[in-house]
């Protein structure tokens, strides 16, 4: 049986499909994939495709249906998230959330701690000032702040950020430069435009020389400053957060992206995607859950209402994952360190053990997140915002690419509606 790789026309021509096809066996765990050497294109395990061609073409599971697009952005294989080559775990440990949006957006992995220093325009990533123009910033401020008491973070985010593209005259400059300028300022307006969690003890602000992102949004989503550690799990959960190829909100980001929409309208896109029970929004469900619980002992009790009820238990197994969750993994860890005798971990520990025992999936980052929100003391939701805010590097880095290839991703849909032509009533209104 042969063993070489072939490209990808000459493996769709031996199983008679289309070539779009062959990516989402890939998706699906059948095909092997790899890059030709010196060129973006993809070569397939021959010996895998004709013992394929010889079964049959795999049935479609019971499972959302996958449109499958090429990026260099993100890759996931088996339970290893990487950027851009880069393993995502790793990132999370030693480098800041600017510098990996840089490395999204460029390909390119900035010194260390360049995000912290002032850089021109040319070095297109983390070098560069992460500020919303004063306009820009009032805009979103005074936007957000007409909402009533009690709105969720989330819900402000999705008034920030149109309210920051009325402030860019040049949001439809669309050359990668332009956009990662953009960018920068986009992500800072949607911190420094919502309002501190503690009035009382300020916010960080632009006159805060140095202060990273999460920092910001960390005197926006907690009661009360963080310590060391637990800011390390935030900028930690940032970059963890920051792509996860094409989740459902971004596709829509893509989508948006290449019908050439300008960036803000890309990330509120993508912002209305995320806040889905099935998406983002499963974090706010999580957080929900063990704040509901006094103290470890409740976990069974709070579980076991969930179920009685009917509801998923949030926060527990990943689409992609069929093992942990390895941010999760990551995050949590780094909780155990900066809060080791924390009471909101031991009712997180005893909601894992209580799921454990009812044989429920790992924990995903979704969970972790939450676990991340109680400890940290933030508002209600402010898992959600900091998913939404990360995620923001991820969307534009996908638009990035749209921009680029300039083709809009235009899905046909299979009708199975009725056939032939509606019966028109009786002009008299008796039906026929």
């Amino acid at each position: 049986m042969p063993s070489e790789w072939i490209t990808a026309t000459e493996a769709a021509r031996r199983l008679g499909v289309k070539q779009a096809s062959l990516y989402s066996y890939v998706s699906r765990g059948v095909l092997s994939r790899r890059k030709a050497e010196g060129s973006r294109a993809s070569l397939f395990s021959a010996r895998e495709v004709e013992t394929m061609a010889r079964r049959g073409r795999p049935r479609r599971a019971s499972r959302p249906t996958e449109l499958v697009i090429e990026t260099q952005v993100t890759e996931i294989t088996g339970d290893q998230l990487r950027y851009r080559g880069y393993d995502a775990i790793e990132l999370a440990s030693e480098r800041d959330f600017e510098e990996v949006a840089g490395l999204l957006w460029t390909g390119i992995l900035a010194d260390p701690g360049a995000a912290a220093t002032s850089g021109t325009a040319g070095q297109q990533g983390a070098a560069a000032p992460w500020f919303a123009t004063d306009a820009a910033l009032a805009a979103a401020s005074a936007a957000q702040a007409a909402l009533p008491a009690g709105t969720l973070p989330l819900e402000r985010l999705q008034v920030i950020v149109p309210a920051l593209a009325a402030a860019d005259p040049l949001r439809l400059q669309l050359d990668p430069p332009a956009v990662i300028a953009a960018g920068r300022g986009l992500i800072a307006g949607m911190a420094d435009g919502l309002p501190p969690a503690n009035p009382a003890a300020g916010g960080a602000t632009r006159e805060a020389p140095g202060s990273s992102i999460a920092e910001r949004l960390a005197t926006r989503l907690c009661f009360a400053a963080p310590g060391p550690g637990l800011l390390k799990a935030l900028r930690a959960a940032m970059v963890l957060l920051a792509d996860h190829e094409l989740a459902a909100s971004t596709l829509a980001a893509r989508v948006a992206a290449s019908m050439r929409a300008d960036p803000y309208a890309v990330v509120a896109t993508g912002l209305g995607a995320v806040g889905g029970a099935l998406h983002g929004g499963a974090s706010f469900g999580a957080e929900v859950m063990l704040r509901s619980a006094a103290g470890p002992q409740e976990a069974g009790r709070v579980v076991g209402d969930l179920l009685r009820r009917g509801e998923r238990i949030p926060g527990f197994g990943h689409f992609v994952y069929r093992g942990s969750d390895p941010r999760a993994v990551l995050l949590i860890s780094l909780l155990r360190e900066a809060a080791p005798g924390s009471e909101r971990l031991a009712v997180a520990d005893a909601v894992v053990a209580e799921a454990s025992r009812r044989a429920l999936p790992e924990p995903n980052i979704d969970f972790a997140l939450a676990v991340l929100a109680t400890i940290a003391g933030m508002v209600p939701g402010g898992g959600e915002a900091v998913f939404a805010v990360a995620r923001t590097a991820g969307w534009l880095a996908h638009a990035l690419e749209e921009y680029e290839r300039g083709t809009p991703i235009r899905p046909r849909g299979i009708y199975t509606g009725p056939t032939g032509r509606p019966q028109a009533p009786d002009p008299a209104g008796v039906p026929r």
